[in-house]
């Protein structure tokens, strides 16, 4: 049997959790992604007291650290040196943090049961949790995809500049379009208004089901204000920073929407990640 055949028996003795995950990726760099994620997994937490973990997949770009104030050289990494899970979580703004997500490749090219007792432990973690929120990188890769089909579903991030809305485009077709994955909820990021919000959407949505075949929901849109240039010029979150900022309404509006799509039981996801990674051509 083969080393991911193999893996994929090891991983399927795992049972479910009640952890919801959602992916959250965009088709181009500098449309919001990594703040965007982070003010929500804070608004989740502290508003609506949920208990939230981050985890930062975007490989090589990791930022989120920056955001938090955390030592970046305590990331997930170190469980390869056998250093346990729970000593590299960092407990800060109300929500749980793992950073640096790399080296994804290399887990194949370990023993199994080292691989087996990896999963064990981010199976175990993840399950405390209620959410757990993924930041991955920008653009088309196979690791956003495997990240996104393993989720429960995928946000993706968008503006009303015409080359992102295009890469928005491009990002869903090719997702669709190679593995069927068709979970998709649109955030509209730096909208001068709510009519530019939703016009924004409504050229995704109707290029989306003319050629693509597929729903696309808008579950929010973001204004770009003032407060949100200071903060994110500072690393800062303005959910925090400034809970009553049009930007922060709107980002717990976003959080109720999610809240009220229902919450319950999610397949395995590591199971499912280390599953349709062990499918990618050698």
């Amino acid at each position: 049997m083969d080393q991911a055949s193999g893996l994929r028996e090891l991983v399927a003795k795992s049972g479910s959790t009640n952890s919801r995950f959602i992916t959250i990726a965009s088709g181009k760099g500098g449309v919001g992604k990594t703040n965007f994620a982070v003010n929500f997994a804070y608004v989740m937490a502290n508003v609506f007291d949920r208990k939230i973990l981050l985890i930062d997949a975007d490989i090589g770009l990791a930022n989120v650290h920056l955001f938090l104030n955390a030592d970046p050289s305590k990331n997930i990494k170190n469980l390869f040196n056998g250093e346990p899970i729970d000593s590299i979580i960092h407990h800060t703004y109300g929500f749980d943090a793992l950073l640096g997500f790399s080296g994804i490749e290399d887990i194949f090219e370990m023993e199994d049961s080292s691989v087996l007792t990896i999963i064990n432990e981010l199976e175990r973690i993840s399950s405390q949790y209620d959410y757990v929120v993924i930041d991955t990188g920008s653009g088309i890769n196979q690791k956003v995809a495997a990240f996104l089909r393993a989720s429960h579903k995928g946000y993706i991030i968008t503006t009303p500049e015409p080359t992102a809305l295009m890469d928005a485009y491009a990002f869903i077709k090719s997702i669709y379009n190679i593995y069927g994955y068709d979970s998709f909820k649109i955030v509209v990021n730096m909208c001068k208004n709510k009519e530019e919000g939703e016009l924004t959407f409504n050229k995704l949505k109707v290029s989306a089901k003319k050629f693509l075949g597929i729903d696309l929901e808008l579950i929010g849109i973001l204004p770009y204000t003032n407060n949100l240039r200071s903060a994110v010029k500072n690393n800062e979150l303005i959910c925090m920073r400034y809970p009553k900022d049009p930007y922060s309404i709107n980002i717990a509006n976003i959080c109720k929407n999610e809240l009220q799509l229902g919450e319950g039981e999610d397949e395995n996801f590591w199971r499912k990640l280390f599953d349709v990674m062990g499918k990618k051509p050698s």
